[in-house]
C-alpha cells in the first residue's frame, strides 16, 4: 500500500512540474509591451569609449562636493556615500556611468568594486550607456496605464523616431526614451519623467508639446500640464492643511 502510494505521488509530482515547465515557457508578459529595461540602461555593453582605460575624475567643483558628501558619514561607514557619489558621478558624466566612474566611486569609498557594482546594476536610476540630453521616462505601471501611458510612450516613440527600452539616443542626440516603473505619482496620472523634472496629467499632444519645447531649448511648464491644478490639488483646489506646518522640522542633511 505504502509503496503504491509513493509511486501515486512521484507520477503526481512529476506530471506538474512538467506543467509547470510548460506554462513558464509559453507564457507571455501581460502588461509591458516595450522591451524590458535590464536589457540596455542597467548592464555593461561592451564599448571601446567605455572601458577600464578610459580616464575619469571628479572635476575640481565637484572634489569639494565629494568632501561634503564623506563629512556626512562617520569614518568607518562611509560606503555609504556610495549612492550620492554615484549620482554625482552621472551626472558629470552627462547622465550615464562609466566603468571609470564605477571604479573612481569604489576607490574614494574603500569599498570593493565589485559591491559598487551590484549597486548600479540594481538601481534602475542609474545608466550604464549613454542617455541623451534629456532621459524621457514614461511610467507605464497601472495608475498610469489606466489613464492612457501607453498612448503616451507611443505618441513619444512617433514623434522622436526612436523605441523604448532599445538603448536609442535621437540623431541630434538630445532624447533617449525608456518605459519605467512607478515614479509614485500616481494622482497625476499619466506621467512622464525627464531627467529630474515630473510632467503630468499628460495627453499624447500634451506629452509631444513638452518634447517640441525642449528640442527648441524652451523651458515647458513643470508639473500638471493641465489649467488650473497645482500640484495634485483635487478640482476644488486645496481643501485641507491650510496653514503652514507648525513643525517639528527635519534637520538639515
Amino acid at each position: 500500500m505504502a509503496l503504491n502510494t509513493s509511486k501515486l505521488l512521484s507520477s503526481t509530482l512529476s506530471s506538474l512540474s512538467k506543467s509547470t515547465s510548460k506554462l513558464l515557457y509559453t507564457s507571455k508578459r501581460g502588461f509591458h509591451t516595450s522591451t524590458p529595461l535590464f536589457t540596455g540602461f542597467s548592464r555593461h555593453i561592451p564599448d571601446a569609449e567605455n572601458t577600464l582605460a578610459m580616464p575619469f575624475n571628479f572635476t575640481k567643483e565637484n572634489h569639494k562636493e565629494v568632501k561634503k558628501i564623506l563629512a556626512k558619514y562617520p569614518e568607518l561607514y562611509q560606503q555609504s556615500a556610495v549612492i550620492p557619489l554615484l549620482d554625482l558621478a552621472q551626472r558629470q558624466a552627462g547622465g550615464w556611468l562609466p566603468l571609470a566612474a564605477i571604479n573612481k566611486v569604489a576607490e574614494i569609498t574603500k569599498v570593493p568594486v565589485i559591491k559598487v557594482y551590484e549597486v548600479v546594476s540594481f538601481y534602475t536610476m542609474f545608466n550604464r550607456t549613454k542617455v541623451g540630453k534629456y532621459h524621457v521616462q514614461v511610467c507605464c505601471t497601472p495608475p498610469c496605464m489606466l489613464r492612457g501611458a501607453y498612448d503616451i510612450l507611443h505618441a513619444c516613440e512617433k514623434d522622436l523616431g526612436i523605441k523604448s527600452g532599445t538603448v536609442s539616443i535621437t540623431k541630434d542626440g538630445l532624447f533617449t526614451l525608456s518605459e519605467v516603473e512607478c515614479l509614485g505619482a500616481c494622482v497625476n496620472a499619466p506621467m512622464m519623467q525627464i531627467n529630474d523634472d515630473y510632467y503630468e496629467d499628460l495627453t499624447p499632444e500634451t506629452a509631444v508639446k513638452v518634447l517640441s519645447q525642449l528640442r527648441k531649448g524652451e523651458n515647458p511648464k513643470i508639473g500638471p500640464q493641465i489649467p488650473n491644478r497645482k500640484a495634485s490639488d483635487g478640482p476644488q483646489g486645496k481643501t485641507t492643511l491650510l496653514e503652514p506646518p507648525a513643525g517639528p522640522f527635519c534637520r538639515e542633511l
